[in-house]
């Protein structure tokens, strides 16, 4: 029956923190889903990131938290098993209990860091949908284009970005009233998925630099599609680097409707 005991125990304070290691994932989890296009009527910029990539994290702060988790199962089991105690005790148990809130409390205070670049100050900054750019300040529409000729790409990338950073505050927070605000159905119950997934375990996704560009306006099944590419670095895991990341939305709106909000109908990883 120790044994039995002994090994319960091991197998729960482990597993506890194991799982408090979780790394954080951005809105959409860097997969693909959703409205997904194959080609596009103009080619992508090839603009480089304007600061150097941060070198790959290393690893180790994934595996940090399931060693020490197995060490304190192990050391614990070594402690039921007669080498530690002699007999299983009430002040035994408050020890142990203590012992396994004590690390797990560690490995959550090491993983937590504020965000600290100047994009945070967007996460309340940004006030609604991307608004609909005015007529006349866009770029050339050939004559047989689909593009309407009132859109303006600088103004869409400025609002895109913000909504961008939004939308990974919001991730973070599982706010899914704002995330249906900003989403198709489809793409609100994916994300809705990812959330419910992750659990309570909180996490913060920190962008520490954004480029985005319109790489393509087509107006096709009655809707008005915006693709954009989104690239840069991001932080994923605390106290890890950030890594680069390269990805499409897909946002569309009503071709009837110039008033209408625009919705995120998918994201695509870039190639």
């Amino acid at each position: 029956m120790r044994k039995f005991l002994a090994l319960v125990l091991t197998l729960f304070i482990s597993l506890s923190l194991i799982t408090g290691t979780a790394d954080a994932k951005r809105f959409g989890g860097g997969s693909s889903f959703g409205k997904q296009r194959t080609s596009f009527s103009q080619p992508a910029p090839a603009r480089a990131p304007t600061a150097a990539p941060a070198a790959p994290a290393s690893g180790a702060s994934r595996w940090l938290g399931p060693l020490a988790g197995l060490a304190a199962g192990g050391l614990l089991a070594s402690m039921f098993m007669g080498h530690g105690f002699d007999g299983i005790k009430f002040m035994d148990i408050l020890m142990i209990m203590g012992l396994a809130a004590g690390l797990l409390f560690l490995f959550r205070m090491l993983r937590r860091t504020p965000i600290s670049t100047p994009q945070a100050a967007a996460y309340t900054a940004y006030s609604g949908p991307v608004a609909v750019p005015a007529m006349g300040s866009g770029g050339y529409t050939a004559p047989n284009s689909t593009r309407p000729a009132w859109f303006d790409d600088v103004a869409f990338v400025r609002e895109a970005k913000s909504h961008f950073i939004r939308l990974q505050a919001a991730n973070d927070a599982g706010d899914l009233q704002d995330i249906r605000e900003y989403t198709t159905p489809e793409v609100f119950a994916e994300i809705s998925m990812q959330i419910q997934e992750r659990g309570n375990e909180p996490q913060r996704t920190e962008v520490t630099l954004l480029n985005a560009d319109v790489i393509d306006v087509v107006t096709e099944s009655d809707f008005i599609t915006v693709s954009v590419r989104f690239h840069g670095l991001i932080r994923e895991v605390a106290n890890a680097p950030a890594e680069a990341f390269n990805e499409i939305w897909h946002i569309q709106k009503p071709a009837n409707d110039r008033n209408a909000p625009w919705h995120i109908a998918g994201i695509q990883q870039a190639q």
